[in-house]
């Protein structure tokens, strides 16, 4: 069974780490605890790029706290495993194996080919006792993108969708604003704020001349990319032009991967989100659906062109959260991994 105090540990951890969520990238947004013998604690979060990573701010809160060797016999209940390489900072494993800590709890490994279980390893043979697996598949969720982005060398894919009840995404004319309501535009602000990449279509642009800023939420405006060209003047620009939505997506996201990029929220319009859905490239798919319903067939719907030509070619997936966001409703749905998938 695990450790009660552990877990109470790694959920402040989780906690430290979401507080950080859109400062760390291209690092991971991680968090820690570091509890001394006589049971002081003391907390750290990952530092935006360059800054100091989640186990070295906890360490030098002890320190600052309680003089130099306020670590030695502590442990440190950390999210993801201490990196073991150098990087615009040293290794963590070894920071805390000067520090003299006797325990190091983890809650999931680190797939980064930099480190991989050699920071845990590391600890083990310096005799740090470690553990590995406390609150892991609420971690694995909240750093998602990082570690798909580590397994696989491209960023997570978002696809976000706004509709009525009965699937249309605007009226016969194309108008479209608002369907949702604020909570819910606020709520995909915090989904651009957590993307360091958004993409949308050239006819979006041309149609909506739309700024895909977080100005609802504090957190940074993620980098714009276009499928297509973008008008001049346009309020998107400065942004990346990417040939058209029919065109090579995939190697879209291994440009944006190799460039630090660790979640792309794909934002439409109807025809980028039919060429990422058909093409397999969504990981997480977002639904706002608002109490409205367009009542005929005359508006556009959530995907473009033809559709299933029978019912066994039916795409599901499942559902892994439903929730209210102010009068509207969230749906956040995932693709079933294929039969012997990892």
């Amino acid at each position: 069974m695990p450790d009660t105090a552990d877990e109470t540990h790694m959920a402040t951890a989780v906690a430290l780490a979401e507080a950080v969520r859109t400062r760390t990238a291209p690092n991971p947004w991680v968090g820690a605890v570091l509890v001394t013998v006589a049971g002081a604690v003391h907390t750290g979060a990952t530092e935006p790029p360059g800054g100091r990573h989640a186990e070295v701010v906890a360490l030098d809160a002890a320190r600052a706290a309680e003089g130099p060797d306020a670590a030695v016999g502590a442990t440190v209940h950390v999210t993801l495993e201490p990196c073991a390489h150098q990087g615009r900072t040293g290794p963590c494993a070894d920071a805390l194996i000067a520090a003299g800590v006797a325990r190091v709890v983890v809650a999931v490994a680190d797939p980064d080919t930099r480190v991989a279980g050699e920071g845990i390893e590391r600890l083990r043979a310096a005799g740090v006792a470690v553990e590995v697996g406390c609150r892991a598949d609420e971690v694995a969720a909240q750093l998602a993108a990082y570690l798909h982005h580590r397994r696989t060398g491209r960023p997570l894919v978002v696809l976000k969708l706004a509709a009525t009840l009965d699937g249309r995404t605007a009226a016969a004319d194309g108008t479209s604003q608002w369907i949702t309501g604020v909570d819910a535009r606020t709520d995909a602000h915090r989904l651009r704020a957590e993307s360091q990449a958004i993409v949308v279509g050239s006819g979006t642009v041309t149609a909506d001349d739309p700024t895909l800023t977080t100005r609802l939420v504090e957190g940074p405006d993620p980098r714009r990319v276009v499928l297509g060209t973008a008008p001049a003047g346009a309020r998107v620009h400065p942004c990346l032009e990417w040939g058209r939505a029919d065109g090579d997506l995939g190697a879209l996201l291994d440009r944006l991967g190799a460039e630090g990029v660790l979640q792309v929220l794909v934002e439409g319009g109807a025809t980028v989100a039919t060429a990422f859905h058909r093409a397999g490239l969504v990981d997480r798919y977002v639904l706002y659906l608002a109490p409205a319903l367009a009542g005929g067939d005359d508006g556009p719907g959530l995907f473009r062109g033809p559709g299933l030509a029978t019912i066994t070619d039916l795409w599901r997936g499942r559902i892994a959260a439903v929730d209210p966001v102010g009068d509207d409703l969230r749906v956040d749905l995932r693709p079933v991994p294929a039969r012997g998938a990892a």
